[in-house]
């Protein structure tokens, strides 16, 4: 069940540190660690793979929360490549929110973003598990391409034209 229909969230920039982004990113970090190991995430694991979050700060990035009725019920982030091109990561809708285009909803927001940066090129990485995260890429148009970076859980690279 939906916590609320997507168009009617709220999604802005926040600092990853903000208390909704640690929460909505906590909740992130716990499905996929989980669902990579087969077992339930540990605290110690969640708080290594959520580091500082620099990577989404300033001129590096920027790190998108979405809200229903005031609380996180989403995220992602991009990263800053290059002047025209962008790294989607950290996309995430918590179990209540999803279907009814919560994923496409919070997307499209990060494209908008990168495209009023002057981001032209999407790149994104993923896992093969991640059976409903590719199935949504592909339907918003990513591409497989070829490999880049140094992420050593991915093993699937996409990307995408934002015109």
């Amino acid at each position: 069940m939906n916590v609320a229909a997507p168009d009617t969230w709220s999604i802005a920039p926040a600092p990853v540190d903000d208390p909704d982004a640690r929460t909505v990113l906590h909740a992130y970090l716990d499905e996929l660690i989980s669902r990579y190991y087969g077992r339930p995430a540990e605290e110690a694991e969640i708080a290594h793979e959520a580091g500082d979050g620099a990577d989404l700060l300033g001129d590096r990035g920027v790190f998108l929360v979405a809200r229903a009725g005031g609380a996180p019920v989403a995220c992602a982030g991009v990263r800053w490549l290059a002047a025209d091109t962008g790294e989607l990561t950290r996309v995430f809708v918590t179990r209540s929110a999803r279907r009814g285009g919560a994923g496409r909803r919070l997307v499209t927001a990060a494209e908008d973003v990168a495209r009023a940066r002057g981001v032209t090129r999407m790149l994104l990485n993923t896992r093969r598990d991640l059976t409903e995260a590719i199935a949504l890429y592909t339907r918003l148009g990513y591409h497989p391409t070829d490999p880049y970076g140094d992420d050593p859980y991915a093993e699937l690279w996409f990307s995408k034209e934002l015109v």
